[in-house]
């Protein structure tokens, strides 16, 4: 395994050639003072390009993962303008949320002034990379102009009733001190951000009605034909539809009460033993038996520290206890114990689940570990009899269930919920998984909820006119305990809208995802200073024609924006239905690791002494070397600054690019980057071997216009190598994004320049050199720009039209022919590309091979393959 060390020092003597820093400073300063970056209004009729990176949270420092998100984004971004289209490509802040809080609360600062340094220090990082970025668009979320029009549009979903606030057990981070959504705990039901593990509290929160659009979610997932199928698989999953049956089961001992439980397997009804609550259930505490109830409340208290994931994880062996209250069956009327179990969540069905533990596996697990009934009604048609060791989970044939013995189960399903349709006690229904979005957060920095609590008028909008509602400057440090929000007693309270009453504001803030679930429709017009963005100019350019980010936001972020987009557009607002038309996931930036295997523990590469045979500096225990996601507690990073210190932001991008294909994980090592710092000084010598041929005037004038019938054999084949370049690159950017083999067709080329160098015309040479530069630009924009003016262009190469390939530069006037005598290969011949069999036959026989091999001989047979051989059969 390579360890990152450069194999082969630099040639100094290249460097005068090509300086890197110099060039790139010169060029960004000239494109600033152009406006070349500027984005371009289109006119109707017009191509338009909008490419979008997911906008990064300002931390203060870029890493390799900002940076090739970026530079993919912007290689599309120069090809798309290249080819005539009018490009949007903005860049702005997801500036508010906890990372923010944190930080400020552990340096004694206020979060709006570190986010404010922040900022300005990674502009100036992505400006090195000469991304083409239309600054003037530029934002952040944490912008008092921008969470003015995050507020407007609360208050759109506020006033369609998909903003609502409600008392719920939620998820609660004990050490960030807020609450967290679904999405945001992990599989071990840990806090994604602070690691903590996470808590349950019964707390009144703020809520959007997300499961309103659970099934357009789902089903437009099939529209979205350019998003990888593992995105759209995570974001399927997590809706989580299930067809089946809402059934009742009564109540022992009333002829009123009943449960109702929901399930996928009405064909297994006859084969339930048991029912299991959901800890969390509203009518527990009414039906359990008087015995039971302290049980039941220590019960609750030893899961209450579990997560939802955690519970329901198959991992975890599942616990439960008997209420002492029964159920009645609803066609046998037999009864049928209560359960509570840890395993059933209160938001899924109905919080009640069947408990079958013949037809499921987790169900057995249960039922043995409580020596509960267990009662086979479906089993295998290939076999004789039911195995009682495990569940049948499959559909098979019905017994021990009354009139529906012998009957196969997926047919028996329907009867079943027919039946109870028609005598009241069942009714067919759909669920999701999908829980509303909790966006209430328990912190300061974030986005003010435009709601106002009157004593008189209960719930209150803040009127559009107030808009935005500032967040308080603070007057102290922040701390980690109760939001600065609900101390700032001049903030809190204030007059009722609607009645001038005395009310107090609400002091939760909002997710940070809701800023991010909608920045994209800003970008389209970011100084409308009467609403968020115009429906019109929106309109122009939208969807998102090419998104980039991480596969870690298929759940939360692309989600959320898909139900954000879908509510607006159910208000008017928008044209589109879906935000992002292509989507690609990048795979993530990997570093050569050092790792004890015993311990764990990660070893900086500074403190390795061999690394040809790393050992721990601390123990001497012998060190794993592998690659890893880039981070600073495993000591593996490269800092983005340092490489375009040393190489050039060119070099950069093209390593970046032509390591591994954009979707796959990219393993860094430093002699990669090297390589492209000596492909690019190829460049440098292959271009001054030109200028140096053609003078400045002739440069000036030069066209390129000549007659192909009278271009040379060389002149053919260095012409069809440049138009299968254009196709080649073409494709590469096109459709499905590969960015490595459109380099490696760019290396190829300009090695075929550099050989036929001396063999080929002056018009040649010169479309040749101008093609490379052209299919250069968008991945190395500097030199690309410093070639093209050497070439005495006028315009920038940014601007110039990209190279549209000639069908007939790519046809062959001749091929080679394989002569073979008796299927084994004698020799070849060039042939006319147009030659037909009787051509080809007339060629090879007076062959001076045929003659040789054939020994003046007729063949009995002649066999071809046309295109590529002859084979004589003597």
């Amino acid at each position: 395994m390579k360890t990152g060390k450069s194999q082969k020092s630099l040639n100094s003597k290249e460097r005068p050639l090509y300086n890197p820093h110099e060039l790139e400073i010169k060029w960004q300063k000239q494109w600033e003072a152009n406006g070349l970056d500027l984005t371009i209004e289109p006119d109707p009729g017009d191509k338009t390009f909008y490419a979008l990176s997911m906008f990064p949270y300002p931390s203060g420092t870029l890493h390799m993962g900002h940076v090739r998100n970026y530079v993919i984004t912007d290689v599309l971004a120069r090809f798309h303008r290249m080819k005539g289209y009018k490009v949007l490509q903005p860049m702005g802040w997801d500036a508010f949320g906890l990372p923010a809080e944190n930080a400020a609360i552990e340096r004694g600062v206020s979060p709006s002034n570190w986010t404010k340094n922040n900022i300005c220090q990674m502009r100036e990082q992505l400006k090195r990379l000469g991304l083409s970025i239309d600054w003037n668009r530029e934002f952040a979320t944490c912008d008092s102009e921008y969470y003015r029009w995050t507020q407007y549009l609360f208050l759109e979903l506020f006033d369609s009733g998909l903003a609502y606030q409600k008392e719920a057990i939620v998820n609660w981070d004990p050490i960030d001190k807020t609450v967290l959504a679904n999405e945001q705990v992990d599989p071990d039901g840990k806090s994604w951000r602070s690691g903590a593990v996470v808590e349950k509290k019964l707390l009144k929160q703020w809520f959007l009605k997300i499961t309103d659009y659970a099934p357009k979610l789902l089903n437009d997932l099939n529209g979205l034909i350019d998003w990888p199928e593992r995105v759209k698989t995570m974001q399927s999953n997590w809706i989580g539809k299930s067809e089946g049956v809402t059934i009742q089961f009564k109540l022992e001992n009333s002829a009123e009460e009943y449960i109702e439980v929901f399930t996928t397997r009405a064909d297994t009804l006859f084969g339930v033993t048991y029912l299991v609550l959901a800890p969390e259930h509203p009518l527990l505490d009414n039906i359990v038996s008087r015995e039971q109830k302290p049980k039941l409340e220590h019960f609750k208290d030893s899961i209450n520290q579990l997560s939802d994931m955690e519970r329901a994880s198959d991992r975890r062996e599942k616990c439960g206890i008997n209420i002492g209250t029964n159920a009645l069956h609803p066609i046998t009327g037999e009864p049928i114990p209560l359960w509570v179990g840890d395993y059933v969540l209160p938001h899924y069905g109905s919080g009640i689940v069947m408990g079958v533990p013949a037809h499921d596996q987790r169900d057995f697990k249960f039922a043995k570990k409580y020596d509960l009934p267990i009662k086979y009604v479906i089993k295998n048609p290939n076999i004789n009899e039911a195995s009682e060791d495990f569940a049948f989970t499959d559909e098979g044939i019905m017994f021990n269930s009354s009139i529906y013995n012998g009957k196969k189960s997926k047919e028996v399903k329907l009867e079943i919920i027919k039946k109870g349709e028609e005598e009241g006690w069942a009714k067919s229904q759909t669920n999701y998984k999908l829980r509303d979005w909790l966006i209430s957060r328990q912190r300061y920095w974030g986005c003010p909820i435009p709601i106002i609590h009157c004593v008189s008028c209960g719930t209150v909008p803040l009127n559009i006119n107030d808009l935005p509602l500032k967040l308080p400057p603070l007057e102290g440090k922040l701390s980690k305990g109760d939001s600065e929000l609900t101390k700032d007693i001049d903030w809190v309270d204030t007059i009722c809208p609607k009645c001038s009453g005395p009310a107090k504001r609400e002091t939760d803030t909002m997710d940070t995802f809701m800023c991010s679930s909608w920045y994209f429709l800003r970008f389209t017009d970011p100084k409308n200073n009467s609403k968020p963005f115009s429906y019109e100019t929106s309109d122009k350019w939208l969807p998102v024609s090419q998104y980039v980010g991480g596969i870690e936001h298929a759940i939360l972020h692309l989600l959320y924006a898909r139900f954000f987009t879908k509510a607006l557009f159910d208000k008017h607002l928008v044209k589109i239905k879906e935000p992002f038309q292509k989507l690609l996931t990048q795979g993530m930036v990997q570093g050569v690791t050092y790792k004890n295997p015993r311990s764990g523990a990660y070893i900086h590469q500074s403190k390795i002494q061999d690394k040809s045979s790393p050992l721990d500096p601390n123990s001497g225990e012998k060190l794993e070397v592998i690659y890893e996601k880039m981070s600073k507690s495993k000591y593996n990073g490269v800092d983005p600054s340092g490489v375009i210190d040393k190489f050039g932001a060119d070099t950069s991008r093209l390593f970046i690019l032509f390591k591994a294909p954009p979707e796959k994980d990219l393993e860094w090592d430093d002699a990669d980057v090297e390589g492209q710092y000596r492909f690019i000084c190829r460049l440098c010598k292959l271009v001054k071997r030109v200028t140096n041929k053609f003078d400045t005037r002739k440069l000036k004038k030069f066209k390129i216009d000549y007659t192909k019938q009278n271009l040379t054999k060389e002149d053919k084949e260095l012409r069809r190598l440049v138009h299968m370049a254009i196709i080649s690159v073409t494709e590469d950017l096109e459709d499905n994004p590969q960015f490595n083999t459109a380099i490696s067709e760019l290396m190829k080329l300009s090695n075929a320049i550099n050989e036929m160098f001396d063999v080929v015309s002056d018009t040649l040479l010169l479309e040749s050199t101008i093609v490379l530069i052209k299919l250069l630009a968008p991945f190395a924009p500097h030199i690309s720009e410093e070639f093209w003016f050497q070439l005495q262009k006028e315009k920038s190469v940014h601007l110039s039209e990209w190279p549209k390939h000639d069908n007939d530069a790519i046809t062959k006037d001749s091929f080679e022919l394989i002569i073979q005598v008796k299927g084994k290969v004698r020799g070849s011949i060039q042939a006319p590309a147009n030659a037909d069999n009787n051509e080809l036959e007339r060629l090879v026989l007076s062959s001076e091979i045929s003659k040789k091999w054939l020994l003046g001989k007729d063949p009995r047979r002649i066999i071809i393959v046309p295109g590529k051989l002859v084979n004589l059969v003597p």
